[in-house]
């Protein structure tokens, strides 16, 4: 266990700073958040890679955990709307990384055999997508409101074009596609730092 250490303490301080993030906004779509959370792909895919799947499995828990830690504090947190995170907002952070990872973990485990870039790049895009698409549509899609009737979701499915230039949608899809793009352009980005750490400690996986 001492050996997932890093990789733990990694996901939960990733988890830990995303939801403190979350809560600053950057311009009219994304908050910094957006920027940090898709790193936890980074540390899973890595886990996969040195140590194998179950071991994946025990770092996204560690996160996962962390996560419904830091919602439930959320939810004591009073903020000028009401509590920093509403349970709604939770139970659809906590259904989008626990799906997306395990995902992750599954499609890079039977890509692992391919070249290099291959099931890290994959397992992360359609990670990626899953979270994007369970978290925004939990947390703000007005036909899902029976989840916390009290939870006012209105300001998020006002009608405006996609990301300013679009087609006319609820302004939750503008907030997920943006989410999406980031996470998209972070998974290229992550796959210089995957394989300079992999040639490091386990040189033949590379």
């Amino acid at each position: 266990m001492t050996r997932l250490l890093p990789g733990i303490l990694a996901m939960a301080a990733i988890v830990v700073a995303s939801n403190i993030l979350v809560q600053i906004l950057l311009g009219q779509w994304l908050t910094w958040g957006a920027f940090t959370y898709p790193l936890a792909f980074l540390v899973t895919d890595l886990t996969n890679r040195l140590h194998g799947p179950r071991e994946a499995r025990i770092v996204v828990l560690a996160g996962f955990v962390t996560g419904l830690i830091c919602s439930l504090v959320g939810t004591q947190i009073a903020g000028d709307f009401g509590p920093l995170v509403t349970w709604r907002v939770a139970l659809a952070s906590a259904a989008a990384f626990l799906c997306a990872q395990l995902f992750d973990i599954a499609i890079f485990d039977r890509l692992r055999g391919g070249r290099w870039w291959r099931a890290p790049l994959v397992s992360t895009l359609v990670g990626s997508a899953l979270d994007t698409a369970i978290f925004f549509t939990v947390a703000f899609a007005a036909t899902l409101s029976f989840i916390e009737p009290g939870n006012d979701v209105a300001w998020a499915n006002e009608a405006l074009p996609l990301l300013g230039a679009g087609p006319v949608v609820p302004l939750w899809m503008s907030l997920g596609v943006a989410d999406w793009l980031v996470k998209l352009a972070l998974a290229l980005i992550a796959l210089l730092p995957f394989r300079l750490i992999v040639r490091q400690f386990r040189p033949q996986a590379v």
